[in-house]
C-alpha cells in the first residue's frame, strides 16, 4: 500500500552543532515535535532545506535514523535521493532503507540543471533507483526556469512507472501548473499531487492533496489550516491564512536566493525555541545582521509563538 502523504509534509532542515556536526539532540526536538503535530503526514529529510549534499554518506545515513528515532514511528521518514548518476543515486537509495527510510524523493541529475536531459533519461533514472532500492518514489518537478524541469510527456510517464506514487511540483510557472496539473490528475488519478510552492501555496492549495514543504519546519499548525482550507475550495478563509503567513513568507522565502530559504528557516526554529542557533553548512552563509530580528518579528505578527516540543 503506498504511503499517504495527504496533509502536510515538511522537509526538516539538518541542525548541527556551532561546531558544525550533526545536533543528534536537535533532531530529537524538532522531529518529535514535528511528528507530534495531526496532520503531519511524513517527514523529508535530505533535501534542500536539510543541506542533504553538504553531508557525507555517513552523515546522510545517521541523519535518517536519527529523524526515524525522533519520531517513534509516527510518521514515515522519507529521504532525499540526491546523487547525479544513476547508479550512484540507486545506491543512495539502498543505504537510505537501510538507515530506516520509508520512500524517496527523487532529484534529477544535478548536470541537468544546466544542460538539460535527453529524452528517456528521467524515466531510466527512476526505473534503476526503485529497482536496487525497493523505495517508494516521489517524482519531483523543478521550476521551469531551470532545464532539469520535466516535460508533461516525461511527468507522465514516470508517474506510471512501477513504485512511483506521488509528485512534488514545484514548476513555480503558473501557466504551466493550471494546463499540466489536471493532466496529471486525469492520467493517473491514484497519484499523490504535492505543492513544494513555498512562496505561491495560495495558488497551489486548491488543486493537491497536500503539500511538502521546507516552510512546514516553522509554521505546521497554519499551513495544515491551509490544506483543509483548499481542500474544501474555501477560498476566503485561505485567503485569511495566506495574508496571516505572508510576513514570515517574505522574511524567509522573498530573498535574493531561494537557498538562503534554508538559513531563514533556521532562524525562525530559534525563534520558535527548537534550535538553539541557526549554524548551516557551506556553501550556505549567515544572514545578514537583523535577519533574525525581522524573522521573529514576522513570525510574532502571524500569531506564531514557541513550539511545545514533545522529545
Amino acid at each position: 500500500m503506498a504511503l499517504d502523504l495527504r496533509g502536510l509534509t515538511p522537509a526538516p532542515v539538518t541542525p548541527f552543532t556551532r561546531e558544525g556536526a550533526i545536533d543528534f539532540d536537535a533532531i530529537a526536538r524538532l522531529g518529535g515535535w514535528l511528528g507530534s503535530i495531526d496532520g503531519v503526514k511524513g517527514l523529508v529529510v535530505l533535501g534542500h532545506a536539510g543541506e542533504g549534499t553538504f553531508l557525507t554518506q555517513e552523515e546522510q545515513a545517521q541523519v535518517i535514523t536519527a529523524f526515524v528515532e525522533s519520531t517513534d514511528g509516527r510518521v514515515p521518514v522519507i529521504a532525499g535521493i540526491t546523487g547525479e548518476g544513476s547508479t550512484v543515486a540507486a545506491l543512495e537509495a539502498k543505504r537510505a532503507v537501510d538507515a530506516g527510510a520509508t520512500a524517496g524523493l527523487v532529484y534529477p541529475s544535478h548536470g541537468w540543471l544546466r544542460f538539460g536531459y535527453q529524452d528517456g533519461a528521467p524515466q531510466a533514472r527512476y526505473q534503476e533507483i526503485y529497482e536496487t532500492s525497493g523505495l517508494p518514489l516521489i517524482l519531483f518537478q523543478y521550476p521551469d526556469a531551470t532545464k532539469a524541469t520535466y516535460n508533461l510527456d516525461t511527468q507522465l510517464e514516470i508517474a506510471g512507472q512501477e513504485g512511483v506514487f506521488a509528485t512534488k511540483n514545484g514548476v513555480r510557472n503558473m501557466k504551466r501548473w493550471d494546463t499540466e496539473i489536471p493532466v496529471l490528475r486525469a492520467e493517473h488519478p491514484e497519484l499523490q499531487i504535492l505543492t513544494c510552492h513555498d512562496e505561491y501555496l495560495l495558488h497551489t492549495m486548491f488543486d493537491v492533496d497536500g503539500a511538502l514543504v521546507g516552510y512546514g519546519n516553522i509554521a505546521p499548525e497554519l499551513l495544515i489550516e491551509l490544506i483543509k482550507a483548499g481542500k474544501a475550495k474555501d477560498y476566503a478563509r485561505a485567503r485569511e491564512l495566506h495574508d496571516q503567513l505572508l510576513p514570515v513568507t517574505k522574511t524567509v522565502y522573498h530573498r535574493g536566493s531561494h537557498m538562503e530559504g534554508t538559513v531563514a528557516l533556521k532562524e525562525a526554529l530559534v525563534a520558535r525555541g527548537i534550535l538553539e542557533h541557526a549554524t548551516v553548512r557551506s556553501p550556505l552563509l549567515p544572514l545578514a545582521e537583523g535577519a533574525h530580528e525581522e524573522i521573529a518579528a514576522a513570525l510574532v505578527s502571524a500569531k506564531i509563538g514557541s513550539a511545545l516540543v514533545a522529545a
